[in-house]
């Protein structure tokens, strides 16, 4: 896994530090749009799955904290939402959409913080979920 902080609800959050068992990280392009709703509510409705494997789940954007805590309140989102201002992080791991624009990549990393799966799709909004949730799966057999 990349070594990576982000900015998170309370403070930085540094993705290494949760290594040790899998985790999901979705980047997706922006706050309160159709597809980034559809996609996080899909990740929200099966959230649950994530933890009963013992996965933790984590969404990325460009939006900051005030933009987070509205789309979470909005759609009862259960993960945490961190900031990646100017989409530093999102260049640094090859999260690139269409015409420059932000993507729409989900990673699955296992316990060891090795990646596991990548999946992109911009307009495959649930097939993020339905990947991400196999593998984790597989993972923890």
């Amino acid at each position: 896994m990349p070594e990576t902080t982000l900015a998170g609800e309370a403070g930085p959050v540094q993705l290494r530090a949760r290594v040790g068992k899998p985790l999901v990280v979705f980047f997706y392009p922006k706050d309160d749009t159709y597809g980034c709703t559809k996609e996080a509510c899909s990740f929200r409705d099966h959230y649950e799955d994530f933890v009963a494997a013992g996965a933790d789940v984590i969404g990325v954007s460009r939006d900051d904290a005030d933009s987070h805590a509205s789309f979470k309140r909005t759609n009862r989102l259960p993960f945490a939402l961190l900031t990646d201002a100017g989409g530093k992080v999102a260049d640094a791991w090859g999260v690139r959409g269409p015409l420059g624009m932000p993507g729409r990549v989900t990673f699955v990393f296992d316990k060891g913080g090795v990646v596991r799966h990548k999946f992109d799709s911009t307009i495959r909004f649930g097939k993020h979920v339905e990947e991400a949730l196999a593998i984790v799966r597989k993972l923890v057999r």
